[in-house]
């Protein structure tokens, strides 16, 4: 999304406005890095690997929770895939990066700690901090360090 062109017209507000905002994250992640927009696949497959990893440590209640506060595309994106069943996997900070790596696989400055903080960086806008502080308190200490 080019800085000054219009929220994104789908013909339904609320999904102008969920694209919008979705758009507002993966660009913020670009420009952390540095990426020009025809790198958008690789700030979509960062976002998603964090999601994914997040979404997959926490528990059902939690996943919930925190996804309730994203925008709607966003959501869905968090939710793909997921099998609730097999959640809270116990993952260490170690592998918690090696999860968001086997999904991501560019190369990035910084390595996946780098990228993991960048992404929850972009969807802290989103969350509460009540919330954020629920995840963090639902991970391993050792974890917290990369989602602070």
């Amino acid at each position: 999304m080019n800085a000054g062109r219009d929220m994104v017209d789908t013909g339904f507000a609320t999904f102008s406005s969920t694209v919008d905002k979705t758009n507002r994250v993966l660009k913020e992640i670009e420009q952390k890095y540095g990426w020009p927009e025809e790198r958008r696949n690789q700030s979509y497959a960062a976002l998603r690997a964090v999601l994914h990893a997040l979404r997959d440590r926490l528990t059902v209640d939690e996943t919930a929770h925190f996804a309730a506060q994203l925008p709607m595309l966003i959501r869905g994106l968090h939710y793909s895939g997921w099998d609730p069943s097999r959640v809270p996997q116990k993952m260490s900070k170690d592998d918690f990066l090696q999860r968001v790596r086997r999904e991501f696989s560019y190369d990035v400055k910084g390595g996946m700690e780098h990228l993991v903080q960048t992404v929850v960086h972009s969807l802290r806008h989103h969350v509460t901090e009540g919330e954020w502080e629920d995840i963090k308190a639902s991970v391993p200490r050792s974890l917290t360090s990369v989602l602070a």
